[in-house]
């Protein structure tokens, strides 16, 4: 469990510092930037760990492989 709450204060901490650096402009589409940044990193290093075997990552992500083949393709990972 350590090692979510480090994921979660490592996030926490890159929303406070683009929140400081927002200089006066709205802040827009917070979630949708915060999703693709954690996103493509995720993937490839799971995939690293699966050995690129893409049944496998999709069993360590918990979701269906032609899924994890549609994330794989929209981040450019294969």
């Amino acid at each position: 469990m350590k090692q979510q709450h480090d994921i979660g204060a490592c996030i926490q901490g890159a929303l406070q510092t683009y929140f400081a650096n927002l200089d006066g402009e709205p802040p827009a589409a917070i979630y949708e930037m915060v999703l693709k940044s954690v996103e493509r990193p995720m993937l490839e290093v799971v995939l690293e760990h699966a050995g690129g075997n893409q049944t496998l990552a999709s069993e360590m992500l918990g979701i269906n492989r032609n899924t994890l083949r549609k994330k794989l393709v929209e981040h450019n990972l294969v």
